[in-house]
Parts: structure tokens; C-alpha cells; sequence
């Protein structure tokens, strides 16, 4: 996606733009226009991270734990901030012998998929200096194909997720298709191997521990996704349809069907994932609507300051072209077209106009202040059904996009969704916060919170006090296991800047 923020001179104000280089500025008559891919540490303007989350949105569009489960413990690197990482990923171990891939974490898709070899337009490297890994089903002696003629394609052929065709044989591999709204696209077949992955237990131990599961193999990539700026090894799908990895540990009772995050939102970047129901105070539920393909709730309305605003409650119902969304692999946040310029003015009418001078850019409200954007900017509050709200700070809404003399510019980072009646609420919004999916009772719940703070993680036999990062302090004094997390994730990025590009 691409967005140019700022043009010219506004205000009569020389806007120097931020991109970790001091030099980078606009100049009277010229627009700066940086690119921001899937991943591709730059920063870009709002109109990119829109333009790439649209691409997604289309394909969105398209249409009680046992007492033995124990706490699947993943890590979580990246940030939310699409000037340095862009997303979250996790690492999975597959295969024996078992080789390590960089996945996205993605609450809007299903299937976990990954590189394989061979690959047509596979990148071999990534601008987030990770090394790229392809997993290779012959070298496995653990892998075998899923045919055509299996129980667990024809499901997911139901769901979209599988294809054969009426020529294929009984022992043709059960392929897959995946294609996004910019042209890009992703395809190979499944298979299934074995997952790896860390179990933290209420007697204070990690255990390494393994399951069978299914998971993409893809052998061929195209469009954006061959590009190694913003390359990673493949999609961590957490949906809640049956080839989802948390409703495949479920069914073989290795896991609850129950996961959290917990992603920090600092430029450091990082979390907490967790299969299992993280059970701090504060945290509120709202159900989840029924038979959708993606995790949607009844938001019912939003306030701004304390002030409700005034949208007629049916923009919010639920149906097939409207609706709430919550999903991680979206980086900002999309309004339905008929509740955002109700909400931007109410942002507006209620910021401090003695502290903050208002402009519009390409579209864009901004703002320009010297001073801590809490003390300027009102709280906004998504209301859902069951009495649930989830309270926003400034940062949860706002993009620091840039300098203005003393002042720093920020950017409304929820768009407007034109001409659709869908609400996206993605890592701009989820940041900073405990995010429960109770999958088993069939909702959502979230608390504001820093992440990286321990957190408690029940089990049916009791609760895990952990961090994310595997590192088990061996140490503690109280009853459960201790996970600390790196004060840093240990990413280095590559910064790009695109050229400026004449009016």
C-alpha cells in the first residue's frame, strides 16, 4: 500500500519527516513517498500501511480443557511500529530432524503455512536479518502427504482452504491456493509432520514437547510475497477452523482450545503467546458471533471523551458485508465508512485546541503538538455487547508520523474502510493488552497491560506465572514457573527509505 502523509510546506512549517535518517525532509513542491511492504522495516505513510491492509481485507471479505493440558508457550518478536518491524511473528519448529521458521502471527487467517523446497519466487533472504529456511518434506522422516481422498481435505475443501480438482485422483495431494488483493498470492500442498513446541507446566517445568499436525507446504509464491525486503518464512494462521494448529492440539488434547497475546508496543516490540486463557484482574468478555469464518464481535457503540457518538446502532450490526473483525495481521486500525468522520471530528472537537493545531494531509487528519499526546487527546471506548469496553489511550489510535519545528506530528491511524460496512481492529489497537481467545466458551476477552510484565496462565489444575523466551527461572520463590522476556527483541533491521517523488 502506498500513502503519502505530507506535501509541501503546511502551515507555512518546514515538516521534517522522521525515517531514523536526519537529512530526510520535504521540500517546498515535492512529496515524499516511502513504500511499506509486509514486514519492510521503513517508515512509510499512512496511505501504505492502508493500501497493504486492503489487500488482506479483500480476502477477509471473501468470505472445558482436560486437567492433563499443560501451557504452549511460543516467542514473539517484531513490533507493531510499521517504521521498524510491521508485524509480529513467531518462530515453529517442523520436520525430524526439525528445522525453525519465522511465521506471522495471524488471528484474520486459518492454516499454518511455510517455504517449501523447491519454490518458484520464494525469497532466499529477508531486510529483517533473519535467516530464511525452507522445509523440505522429503528430507523428513516424519512427513507424509495429505491426498485428495482424505477426510481432513474434503473439510477443508468445505472451507476454502483445500483444492481438488474433479480430475485429480484419490492420491493426489491435497493442494491449496491463496490469493491476495494485490496480485500476490501463495499455493503449494499439505502435509503433515510433526510440531514442536514448549510446555510450561504448573510444577514449574518446561518440557519439549511435540504433536502431528497439518500444515501448508508452499511451492509457489508471487506478486509482493518475492520480495526479500519483507520476507519471513511463512503465516501462522490462528483461526478457529478445523486445519487451524490450535483446533488441531485441541482435538488430539494436547492444548485447550484457549489462546492469548500479550504484544508489547514499544519499538523493542515482543509479547507473550500462549496456548492457554491468561487470567489477569480487569480482563472483560464479550461473546463471539456465531458461524463467521473470522473472530467478529458485536461492538455496539463508541465514545469519544465519554461522549457517545452519533451512529445509528445498526452501522455495527453483524452480517455478511458488515461487521467487527479482530485480527492481528492487520497493522492499522479500518472503521466502517459511515462511523469514521463522526469519529475523527469527535477527536478533533475534543483535543485541546490551545495544546494542538489541526491540518489535513492526502486526506489524513493530523495534528501537531509539543506536548505529551495524553494530555491532548481524549480516551475513545469501543462498547461491546455484554456490557464489554475496550478502553483506548491516544497511542492506540494516533501514528507519529513526524517533526514540526518544537512540535511532533501525529496522524489518526484508523482509516476509513470506503464504501464498506466493516470494522478491522488490528495491532495499532491490540497493542498493550491481554488478548484472550476462549474458543471452547466462544469469546473474547482483553485488559489493558504491560507486556512485558509476567502474566498468569491457567490450566484446569491450576495457573502458570510465566513470560514468553523459554527462559525458566529456576530461581522463584513462588509456586509457579517464571518466563522472563528479553528487554529487546533480537531483530536487526535494514532502514529503507524510497526517494522522494516530484508533484
Amino acid at each position: 500500500m502506498v500513502l503519502s502523509v505530507l506535501n509541501g510546506l503546511l502551515a507555512g512549517l518546514a515538516i521534517a519527516v522522521l525515517v531514523f535518517i536526519p537529512s530526510a525532509a520535504w521540500n517546498d513542491g515535492s512529496q515524499l513517498t516511502m513504500q511499506l511492504e509486509r514486514g519492510m522495516p521503513a517508515r512509510a505513510p499512512v496511505e501504505v500501511l492502508r493500501a497493504r491492509d486492503r489487500f488482506r481485507h479483500r480476502r477477509i471479505l471473501q468470505g472445558a480443557a482436560p486437567s492433563s493440558y499443560g501451557v504452549v508457550d511460543f516467542p514473539v518478536e517484531g513490533s507493531w511500529n510499521p517504521f521498524t518491524v510491521g508485524l509480529y511473528f513467531t518462530r515453529v519448529k517442523l520436520g525430524n530432524p526439525a528445522k525453525e521458521f519465522y511465521v506471522q502471527i495471524d488471528t484474520g487467517s486459518d492454516i499454518l503455512w511455510v517455504t517449501c523446497n523447491p519454490c518458484n519466487g520464494c525469497p532466499t533472504s529477508s531486510g529483517l536479518n533473519i535467516k530464511l529456511e525452507s522445509f523440505e518434506p522429503d528430507k523428513s522422516s516424519t512427513s507424509s502427504s495429505i491426498s485428495c481422498s482424505d477426510q481432513r481435505c474434503t473439510s477443508a475443501i468445505q472451507t476454502g482452504e483445500a483444492t481438488c480438482s474433479s480430475s485429480d485422483s484419490s492420491s493426489s495431494p491435497c493442494s491449496y491456493s491463496f490469493q491476495y488483493g494485490d496480485g500476490s498470492g501463495t499455493s503449494g500442498y499439505y502435509v503433515s509432520d510433526t510440531l514442536y513446541f514448549d510446555t510450561v507446566t504448573e510444577n514449574e517445568q518446561t518440557l519439549n514437547s511435540s504433536a502431528t499436525i497439518i500444515f501448508g507446504c508452499s511451492n509457489s509464491q508471487s506478486g509482493d510475497l518475492t520480495k526479500s525486503d519483507r520476507a519471513i518464512d511463512g503465516i501462522f494462521g490462528f483461526g478457529q477452523h478445523e486445519l487451524s494448529v490450535i483446533s488441531q492440539l485441541s482435538s488430539a488434547g494436547v492444548a485447550p482450545k484457549v489462546f492469548s497475546h500479550c504484544l508489547k508496543g514499544s519499538d523493542s516490540g515482543g509479547g507473550i503467546l500462549v496456548l492457554g486463557e491468561i487470567v489477569e484482574p480487569g480482563i472483560v468478555y464479550t461473546p463471539l458471533v456465531q458461524s463467521k469464518p473470522h473472530y467478529n464481535l458485536n461492538l455496539e457503540s463508541i465514545a469519544v471523551n465519554g461522549q457517545t457518538l452519533s451512529v445509528d446502532s445498526s452501522v455495527f450490526t453483524t452480517s455478511n458485508t458488515q461487521g467487527t473483525i479482530v485480527d492481528s495481521g492487520t497493522t492499522l486500525a479500518y472503521l466502517a465508512e459511515k462511523a469514521y468522520d463522526p469519529f475523527v471530528n469527535a477527536i478533533i472537537a475534543s483535543a485541546s485546541s490551545n495544546l494542538v493545531s489541526s491540518f489535513v494531509a492526502k486526506g489524513n487528519q493530523c495534528f501537531v503538538t509539543a506536548n505529551r499526546i495524553d494530555d491532548v487527546f481524549p480516551p475513545v471506548s469501543l462498547n461491546f455487547m455484554g456490557n464489554a469496553s475496550m478502553i483506548l489511550k491516544p497511542d492506540d489510535y494516533l501514528i507519529q508520523q513526524g517533526s514540526a519545528g518544537n512540535g511532533i506530528i501525529w496522524c489518526i491511524g484508523w482509516q476509513k474502510n470506503d464504501g464498506q460496512g466493516i470494522t478491522i481492529l488490528g495491532d495499532i489497537v491490540l497493542k498493550d493488552k491481554i488478548v484472550v481467545y476462549d474458543l471452547a466458551n466462544q469469546r473474547i476477552g482483553w485488559t489493558s497491560y504491560d507486556c512485558s510484565q509476567s502474566v498468569n496462565v491457567s490450566t484446569s489444575s491450576g495457573k502458570n506465572e510465566y513470560l514468553n523466551s523459554n527462559q525458566l527461572d529456576t530461581s522463584a520463590s513462588n509456586k509457579y514457573p517464571k518466563l522472563r522476556l528479553p528487554s529487546a527483541v533480537a531483530i536487526v533491521v535494514h532502514i529503507l527509505v524510497a526517494t522522494a517523488l516530484l508533484l
